[in-house]
């Protein structure tokens, strides 16, 4: 939170690499997260604009707020990692973005994951016992980690919220707002 924030605004991460991000797995959530008076953040791997795509046809940029190595969970108050194939492939390689997911989670505060992001959270090591689901490609993934994988719209496990695709986006952002209310 920053010194001239309104005490009851809240500070919601979207944790990105520099390309491949599902477009509304992004902007729908931010818009909701905007919507409500809080601050949304972009963080990515490196400065300048991340690249968004709906499936794997280009659908424009967004300008990155801060990088990966200027901030630390400490900054967050609930962290969303967006979906599409190649953001979360290339995110959980970057040791800052996998160190602040895992952080989170160990301060116990609210992860959500949506689509292929889930690779993050096996990554990061915090899937191990939880009841998570995601894009069903990954579900062999999961179960691997030590996860329990369900077909669900929405699962939230002890603040690790995660979701399957962007028809899930109506529960997601709807779950996203409500952990911002219960950290009120």
């Amino acid at each position: 939170m920053t010194e001239t924030q309104d005490p009851d605004t809240r500070t919601v991460a979207f944790l990105v690499a520099t390309e491949g991000i599902e477009r509304v797995e992004l902007t729908e959530p931010w818009g909701a997260v905007t919507e409500a008076g809080h601050t949304p953040v972009l963080v990515s791997t490196a400065t300048g604009e991340v690249e968004l795509v709906d499936h794997l046809t280009p659908a424009g940029t967004q300008t990155v707020d801060r990088t990966t190595g200027d901030i630390t969970a400490e900054d967050i108050d609930v962290l969303v990692l967006p979906g599409g194939v190649a953001n979360p492939d290339a995110l959980r390689q970057d040791e800052q973005a996998v160190t602040i997911v895992r952080e989170m989670v160990e301060a116990g505060k609210p992860v959500f994951s949506i689509c292929h992001a889930a690779w993050v959270l096996i990554e990061a090591d915090v899937v191990r016992g939880r009841r998570v689901t995601s894009y069903p490609s990954l579900r062999t993934d999961l179960v691997n980690a030590g996860a329990e994988w369900v077909d669900e719209e929405l699962v939230s496990d002890d603040g690790v919220f995660t979701s399957r695709s962007p028809d899930d986006l109506p529960a997601f952002c709807e779950a996203i707002l409500g952990a911002i209310r219960g950290a009120d």
